[in-house]
């Protein structure tokens, strides 16, 4: 690796306190950090959106309400909670990330009917689907996501846990629940949720909540989504984070608790202190016939954290810079223009991060 020169980051014209670091000081065991993780750019801006690392897309326009449930039905307490317009992702923004590529979109469909094959569960049939996630820690240095998803549209519950029971073909338990019945079925299989997204599914639990809306999960979260529904534990302020903007494919919120965090191995005191400083992440994903866009907001705990991880966010883009000549093609046009377009403000005790990239360049990094 080339030497770095730590003249390069330059703050703004605000004013710091003298206990706070100087830029060199501050950068420079950054340089080492990103000698090791070249990619240490998208891992900071990542870091906020850990729930949501798959690329799931989406023309603009406005989300469309379940006919009978609200966003919030059924939702338990959570750390975090996403919102997702499953039709426009899979019948609009699919098609146009991976158009170019007619095998990978090829691939893409054959995934969610594989889903729906082993499952029984045709994810074309949802109209919008709730994820609620709780972080759980089963060792020191390990985080786990709880994750029950709650699907809305005009299908009909009893039916797909009649399908899914079918496709079990005799692995398939029943077990009641406060007056709900919650299927059980041993799916065992590697599958990609929206054609996409690995996961290992073991047991997936299956309840029908009413006319419009299912319960998807192990069975201990459709359990405590069944018990949502009875007492109101939906977490409004995440529920209103994830719909900030009503014409995103998908919206998030989330909390960053000081227990996820500390799970955060970044390998410098310094970056680890700015993310250490970080309350609540939320943002939200959209696009148009040509570009995707992301938007995240980091919520600090004062207006210095926020201008301190301004400065961090903006000297990893500047470092990050020097390694994009590396990289080979296609992903490296996709890193040009996610770093060229990236835009990074702060309001008071939050920091905003915007890009956008050609939809089309997206799809190299779908395998």
């Amino acid at each position: 690796m080339p030497s770095l020169t730590v003249g390069l980051l330059k703050r703004g014209n605000h004013s710091r306190a003298t206990q706070h670091p100087t830029n060199k000081q501050r950068l420079s065991g950054k340089v080492r950090f990103v000698n090791k993780k070249i990619g240490i750019t998208a891992v900071a801006l990542a870091s906020a959106v850990t729930i949501l690392t798959s690329v799931i897309f989406a023309q603009r326009q406005k989300v469309a309400a379940p006919a009978t449930s609200s966003i919030g039905s059924y939702l338990p307490a959570s750390d975090a909670v996403a919102v997702i317009d499953v039709k426009r992702t899979l019948t609009q923004t699919m098609p146009s990330i991976l158009g170019s590529d007619p095998a990978k979109l090829a691939q893409a469909n054959a995934e969610v009917d594989k889903f729906k094959t082993r499952t029984g569960i045709d994810l074309r049939s949802f109209d919008q689907m709730v994820l609620s996630v709780r972080y759980t820690y089963p060792s020191a240095t390990s985080t786990k996501l709880e994750t029950v998803a709650i699907a809305h549209g005009k299908f009909d519950p009893k039916s797909v846990v009649a399908s899914a029971r079918q496709a079990a073909a005799g692995k398939a338990r029943d077990e009641q629940y406060h007056g709900a019945t919650i299927t059980i079925i041993n799916v065992n299989d590697e599958l990609k949720m929206f054609g996409i997204w690995s996961m290992k599914v073991d047991d997936l639990a299956v309840c029908a909540l009413d006319q419009n809306s299912l319960a998807l999960g192990s069975p201990e979260t459709v359990r405590a989504a069944i018990d949502a529904g009875r007492k109101g534990l939906a977490p409004a302020d995440l529920i209103a984070l994830a719909t900030r903007d009503p014409n995103a494919v998908m919206g998030f919120g989330a909390n960053m608790t000081p227990e996820l965090l500390a799970k955060l191995d970044v390998g410098n005191d310094t970056l680890a202190k700015d993310i250490g400083s970080i309350k609540q992440a939320y943002g939200s994903i959209g696009s148009t016939q040509s570009d995707v866009t992301l938007m995240v907001v980091a919520r600090t705990d004062s207006p210095q954290s926020a201008t301190n991880l301004s400065d961090t966010v903006e000297g990893l883009r500047q470092l990050g810079g020097l390694f994009i000549g590396r990289m080979a093609q296609p992903r490296r046009a996709l890193a040009e223009s996610a770093l060229t377009n990236l835009k990074i403000t702060t309001r008071g005790s939050e920091i905003e991060i915007r890009t956008q990239v050609a939809a089309a360049n997206l799809a190299a990094l779908i395998k």
